[in-house]
């Protein structure tokens, strides 16, 4: 199965993307933006919508985003970004756990940390940290979570109204998790969600994340000049993948096409870099022409390639101006080709 995933931020991956007429800039902090972003991105026949988020405050937070969008879509997985570094796991695995909920089974997370002294200050809850303590504490975060998430079975409501029981206590599970970063000793306060436990995404940018995403990723972003490059990384990350006693099967690898699309897409981008002041150089494979060749490559990226590709738009005009496709009904899991995980804590 083949995956096509967006990722709009905020009015484009351009930075000069705000200047244009259409952009809807003045919108990007109010609700009906956002339900428009995944309305089209629905329309386009994508099989899920990563929301990025940032500690910069030119973003709304990408969990309210994605449950402000659930209820306006019916097939479209919802995958918000929540950095791991100024947040606790509790809290993380309450909030997408409610997403799936909300969006009957479409959630997912995205993990990324919060490098630098900047962020620091701005939680003022730590210091700085290295890459390799950053990961290393996201793996924390992550394996915190997903035991959370199996903390209560499936069926552990029971609404037993004859002894007045809720939930059957032998069916939540304490996580008892001791780390260098976290001690958690449970159990969630939401029941297990829809997917059971919604897919982990991460975007591999250094051997850091890249350990993560071979460790605890459902969903793998690359990125890479070329298609030719993309296959030796994607090659790279399923090695990795089976080092960590993984099936690569179980994981798929998506990789970041940037693009801008549209009748005068040529002319659209030249007035980018007019604005810019310089000529627009993405590190991964960019797309400047009209939807059915756009069409053309992304079929032409096989399992050889990756599993699928994450398109990002260089403008909101893009986004629009997409080809039509569809998606069936399922939980985001199933759009994957994904099992929904057994529960680590049931008998």
């Amino acid at each position: 199965m083949s995956t096509l995933a967006i990722e709009l931020t905020g009015t484009g991956a351009h930075p000069q993307a705000w200047r244009r007429k259409d952009s809807r800039a003045e919108e990007l902090f109010g609700g009906r933006y956002w339900v428009d972003v995944a309305q089209a991105a629905e329309r386009a026949g994508a099989h899920l919508l990563f929301v990025p988020d940032a500690f910069d405050g030119r973003s709304l937070d990408a969990v309210a985003i994605a449950a402000r969008v659930a209820t306006s879509t019916s097939t479209l997985g919802l995958v918000p970004t929540v950095t791991v570094t100024h947040t606790e796991p509790f809290h993380v695995s309450k909030a997408i756990a409610t997403v799936d909920i909300a969006s009957l089974g479409r959630a997912g997370w995205q993990v990324e940390v919060s490098e630098g002294a900047e962020p620091a200050a701005l939680v003022g809850r730590k210091d700085a940290q290295n890459p390799a303590s950053l990961w290393q504490e996201a793996g924390e975060a992550a394996e915190v979570v997903t035991r959370l998430w199996d903390s209560w079975e499936d069926n552990a409501e029971i609404r037993d109204e004859s002894t007045n029981r809720f939930v059957d206590r032998d069916k939540l599970h304490y996580i008892d998790f001791e780390g260098e970063f976290f001690s958690v000793k449970g159990p969630s306060i939401t029941p297990r969600s829809p997917q059971g436990q919604p897919p982990i995404a991460v975007r591999v940018t250094g051997p850091e994340s890249a350990a993560f995403a071979a460790a605890h990723a459902d969903i793998v972003r690359i990125r890479a000049a070329s298609l030719e490059e993309a296959a030796v990384v994607t090659a790279r990350v399923r090695r990795a993948v089976v080092a960590q006693g993984r099936d690569p099967q179980n994981v798929r690898i998506l990789l970041d096409i940037d693009i801008l699309v549209g009748d005068d897409a040529a002319a659209d981008v030249a007035q980018l870099e007019e604005w810019a002041g310089q000529v627009f150089e993405a590190d991964t494979v960019t797309f400047v022409g009209n939807g059915e060749a756009l069409s053309d490559l992304v079929a032409s990226v096989d399992i050889s390639v990756a599993d699928g590709v994450t398109l990002r738009p260089l403008t909101l005009s893009t986004l629009l101006a997409l080809p039509s496709g569809t998606t069936t009904a399922g939980t985001l899991r199933d759009h994957l080709g994904l099992d929904r995980p057994a529960n680590q804590y049931a008998i």
